[in-house]
């Protein structure tokens, strides 16, 4: 396989743990075996949670595991600018609209009515509508906040038949890397939230504005992150970007059968450093999760 550019992609909210070294590694891994291309990228949009020492602490990390990667690294704070005009041409096309409702409001109307709502990945979701012009313009001028919100009407009115016959593609995790065609169902995210008034944008759009700047051709993460991609796919139908390839892996679990997260102190590669193992220790400790099944596997994540 040649020309695969692949990249990891944290947020500096913590400190990276044994999961995100095994996501890092796979990553890495496919890029050297491919003689491709690994790029790192900081998803840092969430500016209340985000820490530039975190930031500099994945850096450390990712080093001490032996991670290379290109020059300069792409920091999502720095480019909000390209988010604001991906939008914009949704908002142009008529594809989203501006939703007022609070998450308590959102949610006490899905239970209101849950056998009318998508049945999503995480649950029944939300489907709403525009606000009559004048509404609207009493709301923003009264200063509250809201979200832009992807119709999925819309979006099935532009595409037509494309919008029910969209997929993506999975390739498996193992050489021959076999592709198999899977049904994107974006009506199943209801209609999510592309951007907050304060943010201006929201991790699905900046993730596939920027796989598609940087070129990436195989975006390889945890399948707890396989749902997206069926939403993924439609932004780049919307917005014109290459359609990208995607191999999910499963999450290590730590004793309790719980994936490791980011309050899993004990599991952080610093504290794993400090306490004397090297990064060879590192790859041999997940080669022992896996031999053992301590991972949490989903559809397609090894097929």
């Amino acid at each position: 396989m040649t020309g695969l550019i692949t990249r990891f992609a944290p947020s500096p909210t913590g400190g990276l743990h044994l999961g995100h070294a095994y996501a890092a590694l796979c990553a890495y891994g496919a890029a050297k075996a491919a003689g491709g291309r690994f790029l790192l990228r900081i998803e840092d949009i969430d500016t209340a949670r985000c820490k530039r020492e975190f930031e500099a602490a994945i850096f450390e990390d990712l080093e001490w595991l032996g991670l290379e990667w290109e020059s300069p690294v792409r920091r999502q704070s720095e480019h909000l600018d390209d988010y604001t005009r991906a939008l914009e041409r949704l908002i142009g096309d008529r594809l989203v609209y501006r939703c007022f409702r609070t998450r308590k409001e959102v949610m006490a109307e899905i239970a209101s009515a849950p056998h009318l709502a998508p049945q999503g990945p995480e649950g029944p979701a939300f489907t709403g509508r525009p606000l009559p012009p004048s509404r609207e313009k009493r709301l923003l001028e009264d200063g509250r906040p809201y979200a832009w919100r992807l119709s999925m009407k819309a979006c099935a009115e532009k595409l037509g038949d494309g919008f029910n016959t969209l997929s993506w593609h999975e390739e498996s995790l193992d050489p021959p890397h076999t592709q198999r065609s899977v049904p994107a169902r974006p009506e199943l995210f209801g209609d999510v939230v592309i951007a907050r008034k304060d943010a201006g944008t929201s991790y699905h759009l900046a993730a596939v504005h920027d796989d598609a700047l940087q070129g990436i051709t195989h975006v390889i993460r945890g399948m707890d992150l396989r749902p997206a991609a069926g939403l993924h796919r439609l932004l780049q139908t919307l917005l014109g970007y290459h359609e990208t390839v995607y191999r999910h892996h499963g999450l290590l679990t730590g004793p309790d059968g719980k994936r490791y997260a980011k309050r899993d102190q004990s599991m952080t590669l610093r504290h794993l450093r400090e306490t004397g193992y090297q990064a060879g220790d590192i790859r041999a400790l997940i080669d022992t999760h896996l031999e053992r099944g301590d991972v949490i596997k989903g559809p397609g994540a090894n097929d």
